[in-house]
């Protein structure tokens, strides 16, 4: 007789119910945000796996759904940026608690060079997060990239890359986030998790497009913290702030007594008070 109260799990680690998320062979890493790390399988982010987020546009809060692990001690490995969208500020990343001495950003002059760097990344071992921003049509390339097709203004990233760079994170635990543009969410991937993300009020909205579990009635709201220019008490003319003022407030009462341009410089307040343009 069938035992109808036995669990997938027990069976083998990979298995799961479909009304349920699931588990996974490795633990996932905490997030760093507990309704977050509660939808995703292991509960939290996979290690040695492709992950993918999808963005209407850069600067909306994906770097600082990331904080927590990034700020994680760097024991195991370096950050590496393969393509940031915008220049980086080293003095917003130690505001953050990341040491700018453990973090690598790599331009590439043609966009097949930054898909084999992010590659070697993931096969070398020795990182403990790599993030990959996707090629551009206006981006710097001396004709076509490999691995990359043409569709319009916007460069998508052929099956055959992205398998590539899945079997890469795969060969180690390093994290890895693709991101991507939204409207790339319709094309297939072999990314194993991928999350569309919107802009809200006090933090994003995450719609869960691809996870190993049940589909998600609704989005789920991920509060963040505002870049600290956002809360200056006297901020920069003509920048409007989209912080609440309770959020505001309870930050500020966390932080230390220092203003962000007192710490970076008048002449660099409002450059480096976000780790790239907006975010």
């Amino acid at each position: 007789m069938a035992r109808t109260g036995l669990r997938p799990e027990t069976i083998h680690p990979s298995l799961w119910r479909a009304s349920q998320v699931a588990r996974g062979l490795v633990p996932g890493v905490d997030t760093g945000h507990p309704d977050l790390s509660a939808q995703l399988p292991g509960g939290g982010w996979p290690p040695g796996s492709l992950t993918e987020i999808l963005l209407p546009q850069p600067g909306i809060g994906e770097l600082r759904l990331l904080q927590p692990v990034l700020r994680r001690p760097m024991a195991r490995g370096t950050v590496v940026l393969v393509q940031p969208p915008h220049m980086l500020q080293p003095l917003a990343l130690s505001w953050w608690g990341v040491d700018p001495a453990c973090v690598i950003c790599v331009r590439a002059t043609r966009q097949a060079d930054a898909l084999w760097a992010a590659e070697q990344a993931l096969l070398a071992g020795t990182c403990q997060l790599v993030l990959l921003w996707p090629p551009t049509a206006g981006a710097r390339s001396t004709g076509r990239a490999k691995g990359v097709s043409d569709a319009g203004q916007h460069r998508q990233l052929r099956p055959d890359a992205l398998r590539r760079l899945h079997l890469a994170a795969q060969a180690g635990s390093t994290l890895f986030f693709l991101f991507r543009p939204l409207r790339d969410a319709v094309q297939p991937s072999p990314a194993p998790l991928r999350l569309g993300l919107a802009p809200a009020r006090d933090g994003v909205q995450i719609r869960f497009i691809k996870r190993r579990g049940p589909v998600a009635a609704a989005p789920l709201f991920v509060p963040l913290w505002p870049s600290p220019a956002l809360l200056d008490a006297s901020p920069v003319p003509g920048v409007s702030s989209p912080a609440s003022p309770a959020v505001a407030s309870q930050w500020r009462e966390s932080q230390p007594r220092i203003k962000p341009h007192a710490l970076y410089g008048k002449q660099h307040r409002r450059a480096s008070s976000y780790v790239y343009q907006n975010n």
